[in-house]
């Protein structure tokens, strides 16, 4: 009876770990069924963005920071002392040259005038007489009358009104020119700006500040700077007779100012900085360059023809150098390096390593290894929850 119980005992533990070690098992390889699912090749294709490579003539840009300046400023000053009586223009006014900007009272040069003009009456008149006597004096000399000291006395005084006739006419002169500078005229067509002095104020021809500052805005000029190494290249151009685009951006460089011409390059480099100093002009008909705005400019050097050309997100680089991924027919991706001949704005030259055709991935290349299946896209991929891997640090430059 007693061993009737042992082995009924042993009999029921043996069962218990049965079970036990069975559902073990069980979880372990419920556990173990997704990581080896994953290395069998079941995750699903990553989404990705991709372009074609092409051929097409790229522009080649230099770019550069500048600021605006006047084609031509003028601080207007007045030329003589006086009051300023009348301002018939407005602040910010366009004006041509000749216009009337200013008036000073004019009487008190009006009465230099007069005065003047009467002094140029006596002496003349004077002169005259001298000379009638001069005449009767030298035939009195001849017939031995008067001494010849006397006759050279009367000749030296008519010869001393010649010269005070004179000094009248030169002050009769200045007299007029001050008349004219009482009316203060635009010496260039421009914008004028805001007003220094106000009417009823005496000015001063020695005054530091001026009453006005016009502005030529049409044209108008940007001064901008390129480094050191760039300057023979654009003088090469230049050299071709070539009129150099020139474009103006915001200082976001979202909105484009206008488009220019290169005019010269400065004829020194400045050894603090190493750039150069280049000169461009622009129309600005529509007035959105302003002078002492900060602008950034974009150079067109050349035009390169039928180049391989894809754009820069898909430039990617590594420890063996620059590569990018390719979407091949299978939908799977290919790590392939490329050599960049060069990059500008939004799209790299590729010298070798892609075919016109390739489809490159521009997007989502973060995930990717050679071979990884992918689902390419024409939208972003980060529309869709995936990150954009275009580093500013690798954005296209010149």
């Amino acid at each position: 009876m007693l061993n009737s119980r042992k082995l009924s005992s042993l009999i029921f533990g043996c069962v218990i770990s049965v079970i036990f070690f069975s559902g073990c098992s069980s979880e372990g390889a419920k556990a173990a069924a997704p990581r080896g699912a994953g290395r069998g090749g079941s995750q699903p294709p990553m989404p990705v963005s991709v372009a074609s490579a092409k051929i097409q003539d790229v522009p080649v840009y230099l770019t550069g920071l500048g600021n605006v300046v006047g084609y031509n400023t003028v601080t207007v000053k007045s030329r003589i002392d006086g009051q300023l009586v009348q301002v018939p223009i407005r602040e910010g006014q366009e004006v041509e040259k000749g216009d009337l900007l200013a008036l000073i009272d004019p009487r008190p040069y009006q009465v230099a005038l007069s005065q003047a003009q009467a002094n140029l009456y006596k002496d003349q008149a004077a002169l005259q007489d001298a000379k009638l006597n001069a005449q009767r004096y030298a035939d009195l000399a001849k017939q031995g009358v008067i001494s010849r000291q006397q006759y050279d006395t009367q000749a030296s005084a008519s010869g001393q009104l010649e010269g005070a006739v004179q000094a009248d006419q030169a002050a009769i002169d200045n007299a007029k020119l001050n008349l004219v500078y009482t009316k203060i005229t635009a010496p260039i067509s421009g914008r004028v700006g805001l007003r220094q002095v106000d009417v009823g104020n005496m000015v001063h021809a020695s005054d530091q500040n001026g009453m006005f500052v016009i502005t030529q805005l049409h044209p108008i000029a940007v001064l901008f700077t390129l480094p050191e190494d760039q300057l023979p290249s654009v003088a090469q151009q230049m050299r071709k007779a070539r009129q150099l685009p020139v474009d103006a951006f915001s200082r976001d460089n979202q909105n484009s100012l206008g488009t220019g011409k290169l005019l010269t390059i400065d004829n020194q480099i400045d050894p603090t900085t190493g750039t150069g100093k280049l000169k461009a002009e622009f129309e600005n008909k529509d007035r959105t360059l302003w002078p002492n705005q900060f602008v950034n400019v974009k150079l067109l050097l050349d035009v390169r023809k039928n180049n391989i050309v894809v754009p820069a997100a898909a430039i990617q680089h590594g420890p063996q150098g620059t590569y990018v991924y390719v979407a091949k027919e299978d939908k799977t991706a290919e790590l392939r390096q490329v050599t960049v001949a060069y990059m500008t704005g939004d799209v790299a030259a590729i010298a070798n390593g892609v075919k016109p055709g390739d489809q490159v991935v521009t997007d989502g290349q973060d995930k990717l290894q050679s071979g990884s299946k992918i689902e390419p896209r024409t939208g972003n991929p980060q529309q869709q929850g995936q990150p954009k891997q275009q580093d500013a640090s690798n954005a296209p430059t010149q």
